[in-house]
């Protein structure tokens, strides 16, 4: 028996895309192994975020993912891994994202490491057909072969994965997304209308996130209500085929319809100066901007797609609107915004009660332990 069986404690990998990922949806997981007396190794390309993550007490180790669809290189990826899983010996492998959930599990097999996936939104892969979806659905099918248990962040995902046959049901579990702070995301004191009325869509600027839509249909709003604020955050995504140019982004703040703020490390105050956060997104697993939107009491729009709805309650803390439908976003930012202030304020404390029932990230960071728990118990480790 190896010294950390002894002390009761395992190290555990985080795999993920980028190191602001982790920082900024995995912290409150991290901490809780960390508070554990666990070592967490988060295994991931360096950016910015990267000594944070340091400074809370991960162990880091930098891998190189690259971005696109480049076999030579996600070939490459499996052996990256595959060596530094080999030389690390984890107790267990938690994967985020698509290319560590694919590649990395092919990785975690070979290497003899059990892991668990979480399968936190679809992307393109399943809104676009094509070749390359198709053949990402022939590496989820291989690669899901050999995961211990698959998380996933709505019914539907979970669904669509188990008609396709790409997992035994008997390894998948829904998660209620990443879960949000309840305690960093909070309502103000008391409520307020803005005026003149704010609408923010937060969300990095992809076509699949439903940006373009967002910006007509802000410029139909205009129409009516010339005074009303439209509000766009986040990155610009670089390398993306379904990123929205410079030079477009450029067109669109030139005609007044949106202001675009850029990004930002902390939404919160953002969130707070706003009257209403719109999502209208092709599909997600479970969004996290609607989760800290609601959390902070405000009325939600969104589309009438997989994740949203999980968020979403038509009438209740928000209005679903029809996907890819500038016209019908319109209408409901239209509808939304002339809702007496009583109404409003209902929606918004019907959403942080949803989040505070449902979406607490304590009810993520239990089921990870109990998971974490029976995959190391039915793999020991060996040292």
């Amino acid at each position: 028996m190896g010294l950390r069986e002894q002390n009761g404690y395992m190290r555990i990998a985080i795999v993920i895309n980028t190191s602001w990922n982790i920082y900024n949806f995995r912290m409150n997981l991290v901490r809780a192994l960390l508070a554990q007396g666990h070592e967490v190794v988060a295994i991931a390309p360096r950016d910015v975020y990267t000594q944070r993550l340091i400074e809370a007490g991960c162990r880091f180790v930098p891998v190189r993912m690259g971005k696109g669809s480049n076999p030579f290189a996600d070939l490459l990826l499996i052996w990256k891994l595959y060596r530094i899983y080999s030389r690390l010996k984890p107790d267990v492998l938690l994967h985020f994202t698509i290319k560590p959930n694919i590649y990395g599990t092919l990785a975690a097999k070979m290497a003899g490491i059990p892991a668990i996936n979480n399968v936190s939104g679809l992307g393109t892969v399943f809104i676009i057909k094509g070749f390359v979806s198709a053949v990402a659905l022939l590496l989820y099918r291989v690669a899901f072969r050999y995961p211990r248990k698959v998380f996933f962040q709505n019914e539907d995902d979970r669904q669509l994965f188990l008609s396709r046959k790409l997992v035994k049901p008997a390894l998948t579990d829904v998660l209620p997304g990443s879960g949000i702070d309840l305690q960093r995301f909070t309502p103000a004191g008391t409520f307020v209308r803005h005026q003149p009325f704010v609408f923010l869509m937060v969300a990095r600027l992809l076509y699949e996130k439903g940006v373009a839509e967002y910006v007509e249909a802000c410029r139909l709003l205009k129409k009516n209500f010339p005074e009303a604020t439209c509000q766009l955050l986040g990155a610009i995504p670089e390398g993306r085929r379904s990123g929205i140019s410079q030079s477009t982004l450029h067109k669109w703040q030139q005609t007044g319809v949106i202001d675009y703020l850029g990004t930002a490390d902390d939404v919160a105050p953002v969130i707070g100066r706003a009257d209403c956060v719109v999502l209208p997104s092709y599909r997600e697993g479970t969004p996290r901007t609607l989760l800290e939107a609601a959390a902070m009491g405000k009325p939600l729009i969104a589309t009438d797609v997989p994740g949203c709805r999980e968020v979403v309650q038509h009438g209740k803390n928000g209005l679903l609107c029809c996907a890819r439908s500038s016209t019908d976003l319109a209408e409901k930012m239209m509808q939304l915004m002339q809702l007496p202030d009583s109404q409003l304020e209902q929606m918004g404390q019907a959403g942080r009660q949803l989040t505070t029932e449902k979406f607490n990230d304590r009810f993520v960071t239990e089921k990870y332990i109990k998971a974490i728990a029976e995959v190391t118990n039915s793999t020991p480790a060996t040292r």
